[in-house]
């Protein structure tokens, strides 16, 4: 199968372009990558990457907005894969700060391959830097891909295969059934924060999707780029409660993010941890309540704030 990847950035160019160096150490080659940016730094310097000499790369500009350059890299795609069968390819979404044990991309066509009901996979995250204050170095993220560390507690630490319903965004694959078919949901705006859980969820109408531990990698955290805190705290809210209207995610599912998010925020603020902004989170989490009672919920405010 031919492997494609699709790379959203923001303010990330120097991360982006050593996630490139990783990719040229696949045992799979990926056919083709498209990095979409919102601005010229966001992609600054990648026009000169190895990979771009090659043509191996093309580099876009979209409005900003995770949801919004996903659907850019998708619809740039279209050009390179209208000759294949839908199941003669597949494409990856990695973050920018991913980085990808040198066979993912070949783990992940082997998975596909041999499980023709397969229509979606994320990997295994062997330690993430989202879960800690100071994120993950580039050294320890090799030494972490190279077994000198041992992996991290993580949801996605599995010997076996898992069937899921919604996949991890940092590292997700897609047969081309799915890439050709749907786009993520731009009422996700910004960060898009569980726009992977919703897009992974309508992916199951085309087949399983699932965690294949053999491919592994390393999500660094890194803070660069990242929303307001306020504003984010307001998607901690405003997306799940809108994906449960939407019928992408359960209430039981939507209030265990919510609850867990609120005392995470509550209890780092009061800690008075100051790495994240876990006061704005909670204001945020306050403003996106607020609305919720008087009717005004809607994962667009997040633009207004």
């Amino acid at each position: 199968m031919k492997a494609f990847v699709v790379i959203a950035t923001k303010g990330r160019a120097k991360e982006t372009y050593i996630l490139l160096d990783y990719l040229t150490r696949q045992t799979l080659m990926p056919s083709h990558i498209i990095v979409v940016g919102s601005e010229p730094r966001d992609v600054d310097d990648l026009d000169k990457h190895p990979l771009a000499s090659e043509g191996k790369i093309s580099i876009l500009l979209s409005k900003a907005g995770l949801t919004i350059q996903r659907n850019a890299g998708l619809d740039a795609l279209a050009s390179h894969v209208e000759s294949l069968l839908p199941n003669d390819w597949f494409v990856v979404f990695f973050d920018d700060d991913f980085r990808p044990a040198t066979n993912w991309l070949e783990n992940a066509a082997m998975a596909m391959q041999g499980w023709q009901e397969l229509a979606g996979l994320t990997g295994h995250v062997l330690a993430d830097g989202v879960k800690s204050e100071f994120g993950i170095s580039e050294q320890d993220a090799q030494n972490y891909l190279s077994g000198v560390k041992a992996p991290r507690s993580h949801c996605s630490n599995s010997t076996e295969i898992k069937v899921l319903q919604g996949l991890y965004g940092c590292n997700m694959a897609f047969r081309g059934s799915v890439a050709n078919s749907s786009r993520f949901d731009e009422n996700l705006p910004l960060y898009g924060w569980q726009e992977d859980y919703d897009f992974a969820n309508r992916a199951q109408r085309h087949g399983t999707i699932a965690l294949v531990p053999t491919c592994k990698g390393v999500h660094l955290g890194a803070s660069s780029g990242r929303t307001s805190g306020v504003r984010f705290g307001y998607s901690q809210i405003a997306n799940p409660i809108y994906l449960v209207k939407k019928g992408t995610m359960s209430w039981r599912k939507a209030g265990v993010l919510m609850s867990k998010n609120i005392a995470a925020n509550l209890t780092q603020t009061l800690a008075g941890v100051r790495i994240k902004d876990f006061p704005g989170r909670l204001r945020g989490n306050l403003r996106a309540s607020i609305h919720l009672l008087s009717g005004k919920l809607d994962p667009l405010h997040v633009l207004e704030i």
